[in-house]
């Protein structure tokens, strides 16, 4: 790790305070921290802040084996646990997310598994939905709402009846299972952690999707009523869901959830002025007004795409290559998620020697970035954790055609798997944001990138962002494919779907989804389309301010006063920086010095 030399030109604090020693880095400051696994938790007491749902979570029951026994035992009267036999019928269960409300589905318990399809034909014909152990469960009731959930930890069933009849033959149908494995403990089977050993199984895949807020909350009629499926299977992968009741809320008591300040409209801002006079020209080199940015840097924009490491996590535990790869693939596809909903803003270019640095233990990694060149614009980054390294270094080129704006990524990434020995590279897709001059802008990726592993030539993948369409329809939109090659070129897994949405492999021995996004707060169009994920990285509390370099990009003035909503004292730091910057570049030119990354070499 290189140090800047005793005879250089200290950097202005206002522009990129000089490097300290190395001690004074977070990541070296805690080097010695092991990096903890992130356990999730299905505790249903997290804390929500909300009244509402303080007063409704008291109709709600947990039904152990105490409860059961109170509930259903009559004095003089000997307990019926029997088993019953196979009961079935139609349940309204609510609908997989991103969708609301509710949609009927069969269900048939027989022998304490839980099975659902859309019909009782497709029971029989062996095409079901998604299958539950009830024995594993948690049962929770809500006679108010007429509601019952199941809780088996990687699956959660939401469930409403629409009689007190039914809801008797549900419950007596369901209870003696709950009884039972409450009698006997040790036959529960343990539920698939983070960090297991193998690849999940479809069973241990299917959770359901659902906003977590809404967990005890009853829906309109109209989102009742409606019951159209759409897109991606039922079938999908708890590590993508968003956090139940207290599941994260444990792991992130200290990590906000919101910004200091909304958003500002900046529809006001001559963009065609500034654009039409830089046609067909870099625009990086082109300073634009502080209204047009976002409060985070492309240092933090790289860090957004280990949201979803849970996928790299299970990567290193698959035996098989070409699975392997597939999960690699849909890790690199999750990385674009952000960009459905950060059109209307860009994020701040960083200063030369900017770093920015992202200890997570709850996610298990490090990361550390760094602006290693300004002119052309580099900036480099670098993660690890005990299930992979992550590292690129990335050089953007923004170009203006008249109507949409392109940026160009000529940087490689790279990822590897110390379970199995690989390194894993690919390019990126070009990002293209269309009718950038009006409102109605919307972004777009397209192109193919192909992911090779140096270590080995076993299998190749190529994935291809289709482009859309003038006569494309909203669904076709935003359509990502892909493939496993072998040696021989031969097609051996398929995969594909929204890259803001979810990806679905369906040539495993049962099709499932592989990845879907978290889903976003209800208020990110307020915040700039931040995810949960995006509105923590800039965070600076008095513990980071303790062990974070002066150079961290949390630290930038311009960037902290647009987060407070203070726009016009931005705009004027903004400018104050980056005339700094040239100066402080002119006096190292004069003297014939170059800069020198501090944390990487190139």
């Amino acid at each position: 790790m290189q140090r800047f030399p005793h005879h250089l030109l200290p950097m202005d604090p206002q522009v990129c305070p000089p490097p300290l020693s190395s001690s004074q880095s977070m990541i070296s400051s805690l080097d010695k921290s092991p990096i903890s696994t992130y356990k999730p938790s299905h505790s249903r007491n997290g804390s929500t802040g909300s009244s509402k749902h303080a007063k409704q979570s008291r109709d709600w029951e947990v039904m152990d084996d105490v409860h059961y026994l109170e509930m259903n035992s009559i004095p003089g009267a000997s307990l019926d646990l029997s088993i019953p036999g196979i009961c079935e019928g139609y349940l309204m269960k609510r609908r997989k997310y991103p969708l609301k409300g509710w949609h009927k589905r069969y269900f048939l318990l027989e022998k304490g598994i839980l099975k659902y399809s859309k019909t009782q034909q497709d029971i029989q014909r062996g095409k079901l939905h998604g299958s539950l152990d009830v024995s594993l469960a948690v049962m929770s009731i809500n006679k108010k709402s007429k509601r019952i959930d199941l809780d088996a930890g990687d699956n959660l069933y939401h469930l409403k009846w629409t009689s007190t009849a039914l809801y008797m033959y549900t419950e007596h149908c369901l209870n003696p299972f709950l009884f039972l494995h409450h009698c006997h403990p040790s036959q529960r089977t343990p539920s698939l952690s983070r960090h297991s050993h193998r690849a999940p199984s479809v069973a241990e895949s299917m959770a359901e999707y659902f906003d977590a807020s809404e967990v005890i909350t009853c829906e309109t009629s109209s989102e009742a009523e409606a019951s159209d499926e759409s897109g991606l299977s039922d079938i999908t992968t708890t590590s993508n869901s968003e956090p139940e009741e207290g599941h994260g809320e444990c792991l992130l008591t200290s990590r906000r959830t919101t910004l200091p300040a909304t958003s500002k409209d900046n529809s006001h801002i001559g963009i065609m002025t500034i654009l039409y006079n830089n046609i067909g020209k870099d625009l990086s080199r082109v300073s634009m007004p502080v209204a047009l940015n976002e409060p985070l840097s492309l240092l933090q924009r790289l860090s957004e795409e280990l949201e979803y490491t849970d996928l790299l996590d299970i990567a290193n535990h698959i035996d098989d290559p070409y699975e392997r790869m597939v999960y690699v693939a849909a890790f690199s596809i999750s990385g674009y998620a952000w960009a459905s909903w950060r059109y209307r803003y860009k994020p701040f270019n960083p200063v030369l020697g900017e770093t920015y640095e992202n200890y997570r233990e709850d996610r298990g990694f490090r990361f550390i970035s760094e602006q290693v060149s300004h002119h052309p614009p580099i900036s480099a980054c670098h993660a690890e954790s005990e299930n992979f390294t992550f590292f690129q270094d990335q050089r953007w080129k923004n170009k203006f055609w008249g109507k949409s704006v392109e940026i160009i990524s000529s940087g490689q990434v790279n990822v590897t798997l110390p379970n199995y020995g690989d390194h894993y590279e690919w390019n990126k897709a070009v990002t293209c944001i269309h009718n950038v001059l009006s409102q109605q802008r919307w972004l777009e990726h397209y192109g193919e990138v192909v992911i090779r592993n140096t270590k080995s030539d076993i299998c190749t993948c190529k994935i291809t962002f289709v482009k859309s369409r003038y006569w494309s329809s909203d669904n076709s939109k935003n359509e990502v494919q892909g493939v496993v090659l072998d040696q021989a070129g031969e097609v051996v897994h398929r995969f594909g779907g929204l890259w803001h949405e979810g990806i679905v492999c369906d040539t495993f021995s049962t099709p499932k989804c592989i990845w879907k996004p978290n889903v976003q707060p209800d208020d990110h169009f307020q915040f700039y389309g931040f995810s949960r994920y995006a509105r923590e990285l800039n965070e600076l509390t008095p513990e980071l301010k303790a062990v974070l370099p002066p150079t961290d990009t949390r630290f930038r003035p311009d960037q902290r006063l647009l987060e407070e909503g203070k726009v016009a004292e931005a705009d004027k730091r903004k400018d104050e920086v980056e005339e700094k910057q040239r100066e402080r570049r002119k006096e190292m030119a004069k003297r014939g010095e170059e800069h020198l990354p501090r944390f990487f070499s190139y």
